[in-house]
């Protein structure tokens, strides 16, 4: 047997991003310096794994999300399903950074020798490594618990998330935009739930502020599914806007690094954004603002968000606007007269 699994189930790109100090330091313990990643198609951990050092493969865990039909893995046969697709790959250890007892079980089914995890309830029943987490810890965010339980194993972690885009992706990026004045600015209008979105015509007002104190240039990043929103942002402000939709995650990495600064809602892009490194602003009136990145400025209604409360449009333009002008290199944030 050989090789290291890491099952990490929560489905979103920013939850994947969250985990990479962890994945990375269980991939320098191991002794082929590599791990295999098991996780939902949602987080793109394909995507954002191509060409990773410390990522040897991903593996898709087949559970239904947010309405969709039930997965290969789901129900009350999904962990021997799950055991039977894994059985195969001869794992020797496999760290789970979750509490469902269903991977463990899974794992335990598989004949995986190595089972490590939280263990803070069912789970630990099937684990073999008993450095699992104290009860206490049971209400812990996910993100706490890997730390902890990477501590337990002596492995040291620093929390703070970390992506370097491609070289080959930060080229295309450079050859497509790299005539574009600058200061850059990316504007990350996508969201995942209507609570979290800020709205096009703010997103359309803060461009138009933006370009015409700094003459330089606005991105609007988002899925297909901001078509219509990116059209409202260039209709009310024009060519100096470039639509970025529906890049490719690589590319998405890789212009929020060669941007001068990022603002956006609470996405998975915010957060792929925040770990390259650029100076973020980050758009929190429907939930609790990030705080793993010293780069990003979290701005929030008064009296601070909620999580699902949608206060979003209590975050003045004006704020917004100032913020990113103050995220920009100086030399950039010079205002136009």
């Amino acid at each position: 047997m050989a090789g290291t699994l890491v099952i990490q189930p929560l489905p979103g790109i920013g939850d994947m991003v969250w985990h990479l100090p962890h994945i990375e330091a269980i991939a320098r313990a191991c002794p082929e310096g590599s791990v295999t990643v098991l996780t939902k198609r949602r987080s793109r951990a394909d995507e954002l794994f191509d060409g990773s050092a410390f990522v040897n493969g991903v593996l898709w865990l087949e559970r239904a999300q947010s309405g969709e039909p039930a997965g290969r893995h789901d129900g009350p046969l999904g962990a021997w399903r799950l055991a039977a697709d894994l059985r195969g790959h001869r794992f020797q250890t496999v760290w789970i950074l979750h509490d469902s007892p269903r991977y463990a079980l899974a794992a335990q089914l598989a004949r995986v020798p190595e089972r490590i995890g939280f263990g803070t309830g069912r789970q630990r029943r099937f684990l073999s490594d008993r450095r699992i987490l104290p009860r206490a810890d049971r209400h812990l965010p996910t993100v706490e618990k890997a730390s902890r339980l990477l501590a337990l194993h002596g492995l040291a972690v620093d929390p703070t998330p970390s992506f370097r885009p491609s070289d080959a992706a930060m080229r295309s990026i450079a050859a497509r935009f790299g005539d574009r004045p600058r200061p850059w600015v990316g504007l990350g209008i996508g969201s995942s739930e209507p609570f979290k979105q800020w709205g096009a015509d703010r997103f359309a007002a803060l461009a138009a502020r933006l370009t015409a104190e700094t003459a330089g240039t606005v991105f609007a990043v988002g899925g297909p599914a901001e078509t219509a929103m990116v059209d409202t942002v260039r209709s009310a402000v024009g060519g100096s806007v470039i639509p970025a939709v529906g890049l490719p995650l690589a590319e998405a990495a890789a212009l929020a690094r060669s941007c001068d600064a990022m603002v956006g809602n609470d996405t998975g892009l915010l957060n792929l954004a925040a770990a390259t490194g650029v100076a973020t602003v980050g758009l929190f009136g429907g939930s609790p603002p990030l705080t793993q990145y010293p780069n990003l400025t979290a701005l929030e209604p008064a009296g601070g968000a909620v999580y699902r409360i949608d206060r979003m449009a209590e975050i003045g333009i004006d704020t917004v606007a100032e913020a990113v002008l103050g995220a920009l290199p100086a030399a950039s944030a010079c205002t136009v007269r």
